[in-house]
């Protein structure tokens, strides 16, 4: 899987926030989180090839 895009970062970060209950002033800390889960996903995806490494 290619790295994570801005929409997908974007929409992860979001939700992430929502959860959160929406607290302000805290962007950047959700937009690390969500790219950082989104990388972590890809790495730990079964159907991995040395390929896709």
């Amino acid at each position: 899987m290619p790295e994570p895009t801005d929409h997908d970062i974007r929409e992860r970060a979001h939700r992430l926030w929502e959860q959160a209950g929406k607290p302000e002033g805290r962007e950047e800390e959700f937009w690390r989180a969500a790219e950082q889960e989104l990388r972590n996903e890809d790495k730990s995806n079964p159907m991995r090839t040395p390929d896709t490494l």
